[in-house]
């Protein structure tokens, strides 16, 4: 199996723009006390997640850090609302995307690196195509402009990980109170094939969460069916971890 990255196609011609935000995000976190790193990464996202039942919603309005105390007592009120495989890190966001958008859109949309949006008809062919892991969910994204698409968010499930070739050797393992990686995204990205999951044809990675992946299947399918707006860059997967 071959897997791709799937990035915004600018040569595509469309004009779409999105200015928006999820609705609610857990804190980053000030000064952990294990690695002293004050951080937080919004590029693991959560669409499907309602936190409406969960008191003081006020809490998760605001970006912000936090001491990791406080971090960890609000991801502890999160974690009963995701869904299975979700991980979560300071800053996570959650929710529906809401905010403005305009222009005209194709039929897969990439705002920034980490979110993938789509129209709902473009989501129901592929869904025909037995594709696996699809799970488009609703956005607040109002329209400057008459006859304005349905864009849904895809959800992405961190999995996956790079291969150790294309890391430092001297890199350090994550940081054991709050998770911190603190590694840049590889250039070139390698792919460590025994870690890629068997049942899902998009995901992002766990260590490097802002990198979209798909695989082959997902990309044949949407070349066959005609649905474009984004970029489709191989990444190799040695096969043997060093």
């Amino acid at each position: 199996m071959r897997y791709f990255r799937i990035k915004e196609d600018r040569e595509a011609g469309y004009t779409g723009d999105v200015d928006a935000a999820h609705k609610w995000k857990l804190p980053g976190v000030f000064g952990c006390p294990a690695c002293k790193a004050t951080w937080g990464d919004n590029s693991r996202a959560y669409p499907s997640v309602d936190l409406t039942p969960v008191a003081s919603l006020a809490n998760f309005e605001k970006a912000r850090a936090e001491p990791i105390e406080e971090y960890e007592r609000l991801r502890a009120l999160v974690l009963p609302y995701l869904p299975p495989g979700a991980v979560l890190e300071p800053g996570s966001a959650l929710g529906p995307l809401v905010g403005n958008a305009q222009g005209r859109f194709g039929p897969l949309v990439s705002p920034n690196p980490w979110w993938l949006l789509i129209q709902r008809e473009a989501l129901e062919k592929l869904q025909s195509e037995d594709l696996r892991g699809l799970k488009g969910c609703r956005t607040q994204l109002r329209f400057r402009q008459r006859n304005s698409p349905e864009l849904l968010e895809l959800e992405l499930l961190p999995l996956g990980r790079a291969h150790p070739d294309c890391l430092p050797p001297d890199r350090k393992p994550p940081c054991p109170r709050c998770g911190r990686f603190g590694l840049t995204l590889p250039k070139p990205l390698l792919l460590d094939a025994a870690t890629l999951p068997n049942h899902l044809d998009v995901f992002r990675l766990e260590d490097f969460s802002t990198v979209i992946v798909c695989t082959e299947r997902f990309v044949d399918a949407c070349q066959r069916l005609g649905l474009d707006g984004v970029a489709f860059h191989p990444l190799p997967t040695p096969m043997v971890s060093t």
